[in-house]
């Protein structure tokens, strides 16, 4: 990330994050529930991943799937929280240039990222209620390899020059960050150079990746629910859609967290800027949180996995 710096490092040579600027006893009161959901979606994805791997019944695509997704969802918690707590345990407020700059490209590509899992899960889940005589052929080890270089590489790549050009700017006035992480719009506009072209890429590229994955999800879903609803044997609609619920309810959520936190943006006049602030820290932590316990209660092979997994302790 040595690359990342400019001419500005003779003038400012790191930043320092003002968490919640308005409301700085708050870092006290949200130190423990904060402390909590982290060790739990550590604790959660780890026991997933741990079960996925020493349970040969769920070495199949989809729970393949489900490993990338909380893989995805540590690295973000990681890239993420540890600061956080930092700042309001020790009063760790700086942060490099190099290391603000590989956080805000970690959030922006991990983030596309796991809208981009979603969306081949949901991809998954079609081709297994709408083709399942075809799904041994078409979901296969091979294709969820395939899968992973595509969301790795296309989100990356996309994502890449967020950071560039934030870290490309001109910071010589202010070096104070009022947000508890390093995103794009609340350093950029910290330069004294104009940041149109930073905030337009951000915007394209963003509603670019995000919404496409959204499309191709609603697309899967609405031929699932065509083919479900066309299903006249007893039980089956309930069955067919049980395939599919936990993945449908994550993604609902994912979006849902999503657009509170656009909304909140959006009014950033009309509401505490401390709202916004704290809505991306959750937004950071309660989805990595939930993913693998919502997996974990309605998927009976998970649950059966833990099971062995814990006797074998």
């Amino acid at each position: 990330m040595a690359s990342f710096r400019n001419n500005s490092e003779a003038l400012i040579s790191e930043f320092l994050l003002i968490c919640f600027p308005n409301y700085q006893t708050w870092q006290h009161w949200l130190s423990l529930p904060l402390s909590l959901l982290f060790l739990l979606a550590m604790g959660a994805n780890a026991t997933l991943l741990i079960t996925i791997r020493m349970e040969p019944s769920l070495h199949e695509p989809m729970y393949y799937l489900l490993s990338l997704l909380s893989l995805l969802d540590i690295v973000l918690c990681l890239t993420v929280i540890p600061k956080v707590l930092a700042i309001f345990w020790f009063d760790r407020k700086s942060i490099s240039f190099s290391a603000c700059f590989l956080q805000m490209f970690v959030m922006n590509s991990f983030l596309t990222m796991e809208s981009c899992t979603f969306m081949v899960m949901a991809y998954d889940r079609y081709v297994a209620i709408c083709k399942p005589l075809q799904y041994p052929s078409i979901i296969t080890d091979q294709f969820v390899a395939r899968a992973a270089i595509f969301i790795i590489s296309r989100n990356a790549f996309f994502s890449l020059p967020v950071p560039i050009l934030s870290a490309r700017l001109k910071y010589c006035a202010q070096n104070i960050i009022k947000n508890c992480i390093c995103t794009n719009l609340s350093v950029s506009k910290l330069s004294c150079d104009d940041i149109t072209f930073n905030k337009l890429y951000q915007l394209v590229a963003g509603w670019t990746l995000l919404g496409s994955d959204l499309i191709l999800i609603v697309l899967s879903y609405s031929f699932i629910f065509h083919v479900v609803l066309r299903i006249k044997a007893e039980g089956a609609i309930a069955k067919a859609l049980s395939t599919c619920g936990s993945h449908f309810i994550l993604i609902l959520f994912f979006s849902t967290v999503l657009l509170v936190l656009v909304i909140t943006n959006l009014a950033r006049e009309k509401i505490p800027p401390d709202v916004p602030i704290l809505l991306n820290i959750l937004h950071h932590l309660i989805p990595p949180a939930l993913n693998p316990i919502v997996y974990g209660v309605r998927t009976k092979e998970i649950k059966q996995g833990i099971q062995n997994l814990l006797r074998r302790l």
